[in-house]
């Protein structure tokens, strides 16, 4: 797959087929639907349900775009170091290296799928929306934690190392440097962006949780 295009169609493709997988595996309808119905009368949950599946296709159209927009931004952030550092390189090869990277996140929902699949099986809905694997909420725990904290401790984990990792590597390939010379120019911009997008994330959820 050369081009960055159909790495973007593959990917976008994937994430959905395991989306429904991950929904089938851990039924999250009936945990949905069980959810709602400890707050809402029997007939606000149906129609509640019946307009979520009017409107399913959305979230079908939303994860194309939800990638594009995150996989440009993350090579635009890239690509911003990379001419600072006064490295001249195409955002069309940024933009494939991110998207070769996005990759690593698909065995997020993979690692949850086989944890409530054999390992994990009497779960509620809240537990399956927090759970995050190999990430440092499986350690404290997020009944321990405030709401606003709970998006920074998500993020902290191996998964994300791996992604930055694999950024640098690719990037050092790309200059013609080495690895850590990669790493140092995602570092320098990926990890501060990151960073304050986990702020700006803590900010809302503070002010409207």
């Amino acid at each position: 797959m050369k081009s960055p295009f159909i790495k973007w169609l593959v990917l976008s493709f994937v994430s959905i087929l395991i989306v429904e997988i991950f929904k089938k595996a851990t039924h999250f309808d009936d945990l949905f639907y069980n959810s709602l119905s400890e707050q809402l009368t029997f007939q606000q949950v149906e129609n509640l349900l019946s307009f979520q599946k009017k409107w399913e296709w959305v979230g079908y159209v939303f994860i194309p775009v939800f990638l594009l927009i995150k996989t440009s931004i993350i090579a635009t952030i890239l690509y911003i170091g990379l001419f600072f550092s006064q490295k001249d390189l195409k955002f069309r090869n940024l933009w494939d290296i991110v998207l070769k990277a996005e990759f690593i996140f698909l065995l997020v929902p993979v690692f949850k799928i086989i944890w409530f699949t054999f390992f994990q099986t009497n779960y509620t809905l809240e537990y399956v929306q927090y759970f995050y694997p190999l990430s440092a909420l499986n350690i404290v725990g997020y009944k321990e934690l405030e709401t606003w904290f709970i998006y920074p401790f998500q993020t902290l984990n191996l998964f994300e190392l791996a992604y930055i990792v694999y950024l640098g590597y690719q990037v050092g390939q790309l200059t013609s440097t080495n690895a850590d010379r990669g790493l140092k120019m995602v570092g320098y911009s990926y990890v501060p962006s990151l960073l304050l997008w986990v702020v700006t994330i803590m900010f809302f959820t503070l002010n409207y949780s």
